[in-house]
């Protein structure tokens, strides 16, 4: 078995039958990584002693007769948002400069429990805000397929961690397309699960009514598997749906015969015509397996971008005022308790990160409330119902996930609304709490990957999967 690159459900079975160890898949990982990371960096920090140590565990159980898990000896990255016990999680900030967390997110403690090894934290734009990866105060993540261009964003690290084969799962969080387009322009799977599948307990917050945790992966069954082990009821997460993780893995071959798949005739113009002519083969691809093209609408659709400009600042601003200095982190020393604040803060965050404090802030105050922020969550109850009403038509939607494919350094870091317009088709599913999952569809524009997005409504993980199945299939025989 070649351990440097098979993936997550190949890994796993193979080191619970003894066909390989996981010090050997880890030490296959690490040396990848030791080749490339300086080229790539993907990682804010590596974690080959602990890794070495968790796959030593794992050998001895398969060693003792035991079943070490689903996910056996399988090399996970994590986004350097997601809590990990003594372990630096920095979201990318300087304002969180040294802090190590006393406890493990509810996904570090699952993906252990089934035997994975954490290989290390991801590099990400800070505190998830931005679409390329360029906003880290640690430096860009640049995308191995050239390494002159964007991993897209925010989840960036996570992505090239395993389109280089660095790691063969990882995890990001997903607030408006941090998943799914780090996948479209890293060439692997992603995924974006229903609001509340997957707990968000240990995750540092963004914007808490929009984040979800969420696998990348090689393959859909990869992803399938990763989601099924980390998903479920977790009652540290008000917000955690209180029922099982979805079976996925199980029902990926039952194909889509008699599937109503809509094309959204409104969907907003923009995407170059590389990525349109994909679009079209994975309907043409989808028609050939048995489904069915049907044209729906979706009006709030367009009206998406700027809603989500709106509400996730709003949040974000609540949510960061607690790095003030005091309690942990960067701390700049000043004659007052305010003026300390202020100094920290200003030292600590990035301009992006500063530009939606504000923007948030403005949102919630006094004599703006309802004019902006206010209507904005009138506008995603909009989405929401519109998004209803298509899925009376259709089964699952089919859209691009990014609107071109991976975008060179500095391309769009002046315009900040033209970063913002890299996410416009996949903002609409969070603000409705809807799943997603881009799929790697071949390669537009100087042969770099373009990814297809399958949208489902609330729940519709397993119909969403199996569309993701049959387009992935189509790809390999040649579409």
């Amino acid at each position: 078995m070649s351990t440097d690159l098979a993936g997550v459900v190949e890994i796993a079975e193979a080191v619970r039958t003894g066909a390989a160890t996981a010090a050997e898949v880890v030490d296959a990982h690490l040396a990848r990584i030791s080749e490339r990371e300086s080229d790539v960096h993907a990682f804010n920090l590596v974690l080959a002693d602990e890794a070495r140590e968790a796959a030593a565990a794992v050998d001895a159980r398969v060693a003792a007769g035991e079943d070490p898990g689903p996910l056996a000896g399988v090399p996970v990255a994590l986004k350097d948002n997601m809590c990990t016990r003594g372990i630096p999680t920095t979201c990318s900030s300087k304002i969180l400069e040294g802090w190590r967390p006393p406890y493990n997110a509810t996904v570090v403690e699952r993906l252990t429990a089934a035997g994975a090894v954490i290989i290390g934290k991801t590099n990400l734009d800070e505190f998830a805000m931005g679409s390329s990866t360029e906003n880290s105060a640690f430096g860009p993540t640049r995308n191995p397929h050239d390494l002159t261009r964007v991993p897209g964003g925010s989840s960036g690290g996570s992505a090239a961690a395993v389109a280089a084969g660095f790691a063969s799962g990882a995890f990001g969080s997903d607030t408006g397309g941090s998943i799914r387009q780090p996948a479209a322009l890293c060439g692997v799977v992603g995924v974006k699960p229903t609001y509340g599948v997957v707990s968000r307990y240990g995750l540092v917050a963004f914007a808490s009514s929009l984040d979800q945790i969420g696998p990348f992966a090689h393959t859909v069954e990869d992803a399938a598997l990763l989601l099924e082990v980390v998903g479920g009821h977790d009652p540290m997460d008000s917000t955690s749906i209180d029922q099982p993780a979805p079976a996925l893995r199980s029902i990926l071959g039952d194909g889509v015969e008699g599937v109503r798949v809509g094309r959204i005739t409104d969907l907003p113009p923009g995407a170059d015509p590389d990525v349109e002519e994909r679009m079209e083969l994975a309907f043409e691809a989808l028609e050939r397996a048995g489904a069915k093209t049907v044209d729906v609408t979706v009006p709030a659709f367009s009206y998406g971008l700027t809603a989500y400009y709106l509400i996730a600042p709003a949040e974000a601003s609540s949510n960061l005022a607690r790095y003030d200095g005091v309690r942990y982190g960067l701390r700049v020393e000043a004659a007052d308790t305010a003026t300390m604040n202020a100094a920290t803060r200003e030292a600590g965050f990035g301009a992006e990160v500063k530009r939606r404090i504000m923007l948030g802030t403005y949102a919630l105050s006094a004599g703006y409330y309802d004019a902006y922020y206010g209507k904005a969550l009138k506008v995603r109850r909009l989405i929401a119902d519109d998004f209803a009403r298509a899925y009376q038509d259709a089964d699952v939607l089919l859209t691009p996930t990014a609107p071109t494919v991976a975008f060179p350094f500095g391309a769009k870091t002046d315009n900040p609304l033209a970063m913002y317009l890299c996410d416009v088709y996949t903002i609409p599913s969070p603000l409705a709490g809807h799943p997603a999952i881009s799929v790697p569809f071949g390669t537009g524009q100087d042969a770099l990957p373009v990814g297809v997005q399958v949208l489902a409504p609330s729940l519709g993980e397993p119909l969403m999967y199996r569309t993701a199945a049959v387009l992935e299939a189509a790809v390999k025989e040649g579409t």
